[in-house]
């Protein structure tokens, strides 16, 4: 099984939005960024069988720009598990939503991301900043043997 964590890409400042924080988008840089780094996906090939995002206003756009790049909006889907306190249970729940998938991308948050790639791998520290994209491959949806493949800052991403 192939797990891809994406964290949403730029988006404005807490402290200079007015609005409640899941409504907070992506800026118009996120957005260019966002589109640079969906033609990187793109090119890298990936056989997706889902895309499940958190519905966060900043991670459904990002979710939404990749998955219309690579012609993935028909299996595109908002989980409110992905929403803050996401960690290894709730990926196990999601999982199981999606049985028979061997490919999924997650869009989501800090520190949940880190968080559980930790986890899933045995411990260690991992850092996914603003766009980034990881990949932890496991045997199975158990996810007993997970091993961190690789993880994409967003400069690599944006070229």
């Amino acid at each position: 099984m192939e797990l891809y964590f994406l964290r949403h890409g730029l988006a404005g400042s807490r402290s200079r939005w007015a609005g409640p924080d899941s409504e907070r988008p992506l800026t118009d840089e996120g957005k260019a960024r966002m589109e640079r780094e969906a033609a990187t996906i793109e090119a890298l090939g990936l056989s997706l069988d889902v895309i499940v995002t958190s519905p966060l206003v900043r991670a459904y756009q990002t979710a939404e720009i990749v998955a219309r790049k690579i012609g993935l909006l028909d299996r595109l889907v908002t989980d409110e598990r992905l929403a803050h306190g996401f960690g290894v249970c709730e990926l196990g729940e999601v999982l199981d939503d999606h049985p028979g998938a061997v490919a999924v991308m997650l869009v989501g948050h800090e520190p949940d991301f880190s968080l559980t790639v930790g986890e899933l791998i045995g411990g260690g520290t991992v850092a996914f900043k603003k766009g980034a994209l990881g990949r932890v491959d496991a045997g199975d949806a158990s996810l007993g043997d997970a091993v961190l493949t690789w993880l994409l800052p967003p400069s690599v991403l944006t070229g």
